[in-house]
């Protein structure tokens, strides 16, 4: 991963480059695949506590994977939101040999606030989060940690960039409950506090899906990849209501105007629903599409991951530019 530089500063170096470069053929050929790892919405409930250290070590053992991603919901939505729980995890997370880039999700804080999680409060729930899961703003957790572009200076540690093999990267801290905006226990609308922590988070996303895209169209990336937790697309939910998904909007509709604007595929992984699938959500004749007002991305692939009891694989994911479609992926079945 490299720190990324300013548009400006990458133009005037790649076009230095054309200028002194000796074509090769190892040029030619352009970079050698790169592979990562995807998983989320797990551990949930003791089983899947249990099994958890064995799942990361059969993706340490799986040679060709040099990143792992986790979409989010590193617990059930039942269970109690502590911070001994909260450590645990992150010992795990401290296990795998790759970069790991963990992207945050509501039921390690959004939903905290219900009785069975420990009746929190979700924003100081968050703040534990982010004390204990990015302690180093700027770096990946996993053994061998490596730098990437944060919001920190905007108090979001958790929203980074990166490249890999010719590909832009966001991990974007959107989560189910309608992007944090349901109401929490004992209330009828969402607290002060509440829509203020949105509204800023949300802020900051957009900024980062458009510095993504401007990066990648700056450096002739190949493709885009966003992960995130919530499923803003939800293929189970045949008559959504606006209601549950308002707070999704503006971050559809910017996802799908730098998508529309951008000459490559783009990818975005999520969880949330648990049930492994893959669909174009904005192609012109989807609902969501209508749904959300937003443009027209047939160039969007989203790519749902298994979850929850059901979270039996992981995703191997091989970037390869000389593939029309950049990206490729297989499910990996976890070892019994």
């Amino acid at each position: 991963m490299r720190v990324r530089r300013a548009p400006v500063i990458t133009a005037c170096l790649a076009l230095a480059a054309v200028a002194v470069g000796v074509p090769n053929a190892a040029a030619d050929r352009g970079p050698d695949p790169y592979t990562f790892a995807v998983i989320g919405d797990i551990p949930y409930g003791p089983a899947q506590i249990a099994r958890f250290p064995k799942v990361v070590d059969q993706i340490n053992a799986d040679k060709p994977v040099k990143l792992v991603t986790h979409l989010g919901d590193i617990k059930d939505g039942s269970s109690v939101c502590s911070d001994e729980y909260f450590a645990q995890v992150k010992t795990q997370f401290d296990r795998f040999a790759d970069p790991l880039v963990y992207t945050v999700g509501d039921n390690e804080w959004t939903d905290c606030h219900r009785a069975n999680n420990g009746g929190y409060n979700p924003l100081e729930r968050l703040a534990k989060i982010r004390q204990v899961f990015f302690p180093q703003p700027g770096r990946t957790l996993g053994q061998h940690s490596v730098e990437v572009e944060s919001q920190v200076a905007n108090g979001i540690p958790e929203d980074v960039r990166f490249t890999r093999g010719g590909v832009a990267f966001a991990a974007l801290h959107i989560v189910g409950s309608n992007n944090s905006m349901a109401p929490w226990t004992g209330r009828t609308a969402p607290t002060p506090e509440q829509t203020a922590e949105v509204l800023n988070r949300t802020s900051a996303v957009m900024q980062s899906i458009h510095d993504t895209f401007a990066q990648a169209r700056a450096d002739r990336d190949k493709a885009v990849v966003l992960l995130t937790q919530a499923d803003m697309f939800d293929p189970t939910v045949t008559n959504p209501s606006y209601a549950d998904y308002y707070a999704f909007q503006p971050i559809v509709q910017e996802i799908a105007r730098e998508s529309a604007n951008f000459r490559g595929p783009v990818y975005l992984f999520n969880g949330d629903s648990h049930v492994y699938n893959s669909d174009k959500p904005l192609a012109a004749n989807s609902s969501w599409t209508k749904f959300y007002g937003a443009t027209p991305a047939g160039n969007l692939s989203r790519i749902t991951v298994d979850g929850s009891t059901g979270d039996d694989d992981y995703l191997r994911v091989t970037i390869d530019p000389r593939n029309p479609a950049v990206l490729s992926w297989v499910r990996v079945p976890f070892s019994s």
